[in-house]
């Protein structure tokens, strides 16, 4: 019956009924309890900041990100959020620029939780890099009332990111073989891919999830779809593996700094615009529903309502 009261409705029958006003604030009293309650929250969202102090490069405007990331904090410390979900590429050259990221990402009213992308990376190999992005593990999972929230590492078998001579590199250079004689656009250096162990470990997270009756959403840096030479080494293997699990409900990635989506299987995959990338800054957050996602973009971050399957 609510649903048949327009705004003209109101105003109409204020005009004749003046205690009619205390059934708006009834309505407007429900609505607000609805978005407070355990079946709605919010988080932040953030992609490839990619801050280095050196000359800006064609459309990347590294020193800028400093200023933008200041503007997103101040922007998301108005809004309730769970927590802040940040994609990676914190910085361009490596851990060397980091400290004043993370000291804006530390003036956050909520968590922030992160994963590294290719950028994080220094030239020469670092082991336990994750430490230094105040990361539990290179991969995990947050959770949040009936929701889970899963960060892959999809840097894992990478060019910049296995030691040499290690298990990880004899992996890698086994997927790089296989994506070049498949033919495939994505066997770059600045691409990545995951390794067995963390997709078993991904495989059992969806399977307990699916069981325990939770939502899903995966996080990563490297996207899965749509294909265009930027998604993760192994990304047929894994989209597989999040079509298998009507768990899944959104895989939400950066790396491409224009942006990106494709609705595959019911699944939407979104690659949010990257934050270092033209004059304009990028950032946002999400709204979640158990029916539908929000995302209320900022600047150059793409506003979507999606449908959950």
């Amino acid at each position: 019956m609510l649903f048949l009261f327009t705004q003209k409705t109101f105003h109409t029958m204020y005009a004749f009924k003046p205690h009619i006003i205390f059934l708006s604030l009834l309505i407007s009293s429900f609505i607000s309890f609805a978005q407070d309650s355990p079946n709605f929250f919010r988080i932040g969202l953030i992609a490839d900041i990619q801050y280095a102090d050196k000359a800006d490069s064609k459309t990347r405007f590294y020193r800028s990100s400093d200023h933008k990331l200041q503007e997103a904090v101040a922007s998301l410390n108005k809004e309730d959020l769970a927590f802040t979900a940040v994609l990676g590429d914190l910085v361009d050259e490596g851990p060397k620029d980091l400290q004043p990221i993370m000291d804006l990402l530390n003036q956050l009213n909520a968590a922030h939780y992160q994963l590294l992308g290719n950028h994080d990376y220094p030239k020469v190999y670092e082991h336990d890099l994750y430490r230094q992005f105040d990361m539990p593990h290179p991969y995990y999972t947050v959770e949040k009332d009936n929701w889970q929230f899963i960060f892959l590492n999809t840097n894992e078998l990478a060019s910049y990111a296995v030691e040499e001579g290690s298990k990880l590199e004899r992996a890698y250079q086994k997927l790089i073989t296989q994506v070049k004689a498949e033919g495939r656009s994505n066997a770059q250096p600045w691409n990545g891919g995951i390794a067995k162990k963390q997709f078993k470990w991904l495989k059992r997270k969806l399977k307990a999830a699916e069981r325990e009756g939770k939502k899903v959403v995966v996080f990563s840096h490297h996207p899965f779809l749509p294909a265009n030479g930027l998604e993760t080494l192994n990304s047929p293997e894994l989209i597989a593996l999040f079509v298998k699990y009507n768990t899944v409900k959104a895989v939400i990635s950066g790396h491409h700094h224009p942006g990106n989506f494709e609705m595959y299987e019911g699944i939407p995959f979104i690659t949010l615009e990257g934050m270092v990338e033209t004059v304009d800054n990028a950032f946002g957050y999400m709204d979640i529903y158990p029916n539908k996602l929000i995302i209320h973009g900022e600047g150059r971050l793409t506003s979507r309502e999606l449908p959950i399957r």
